[in-house]
């Protein structure tokens, strides 16, 4: 079984100048690629180590950025919001407080809103999350075992124990809901309030 293709889900992927390799894999290696991309940057970012703000983005005091972080242009990071592992926020992205994100990509005019947290992942664009959803990135109840997820009639053994979601472009995941580890989420996709999505493929 062949790893859905990054671009088929978040179109403006292949701008980002970074290889279309399982998301899985990316997201493994979230730091590196971020630290690689800062490299590229053009002018009108501020920078301190491996942390590049955008001039025309607002950082809160209070936030906390760890690790190689990029925040784009007129992105908002609350007080109180967590970014660490390598994370990318694109355009008008919003991160809201008491939001923590973890090894991930978040594309232009994404939001998270307000006691989010979203582990391991890749976010296309015009995504909104509302407070409370969680992208979970671990099978704790499986003692960390290697995410395997159901993909159609397929089984894709990833061999990674940490992968959240690949997120396609405009989905909406609504309040409290929880995107088990392992989801693979079709541009547009709509997933109510409350809700579960978790594509399981371990024996029970």
């Amino acid at each position: 079984m062949k790893s859905p293709k990054i671009e088929d889900y978040i179109a403006q992927w292949p701008l980002l100048g970074v290889d279309s390799t399982a998301p899985w894999t990316v997201t493994e290696d979230c730091e590196n690629r971020i630290v690689a991309l800062l490299e590229m940057l053009g002018a009108g970012y501020r920078r301190h180590d491996n942390c590049a703000v955008h001039e025309t983005a607002i950082v809160e005091q209070g936030a906390v950025l760890k690790g190689a972080i990029i925040i784009g242009e007129s992105c908002f990071v609350a007080a109180g919001a967590y970014l660490r592992g390598g994370v990318y926020l694109g355009k008008n992205c919003i991160v809201g407080p008491s939001c923590e994100l973890k090894s991930t990509f978040m594309l232009d005019g994404s939001k998270l809103a307000h006691f989010n947290f979203v582990g391991d992942s890749l976010i296309g664009e015009a995504v909104n999350i509302e407070a409370g959803a969680i992208i979970a990135n671990y099978r704790n109840e499986l003692d960390g075992a290697d995410i395997k997820i159901r993909h159609e009639d397929q089984v894709i053994e990833t061999g990674v124990s940490k992968f959240g979601a690949l997120v396609g472009d405009g989905c909406k995941i609504g309040a409290n809901a929880v995107i088990a580890p392992g989801a693979l989420l079709r541009p547009d996709t709509r997933v109510p309030r409350l809700g579960l999505i978790d594509q399981f493929a371990y024996d029970q």
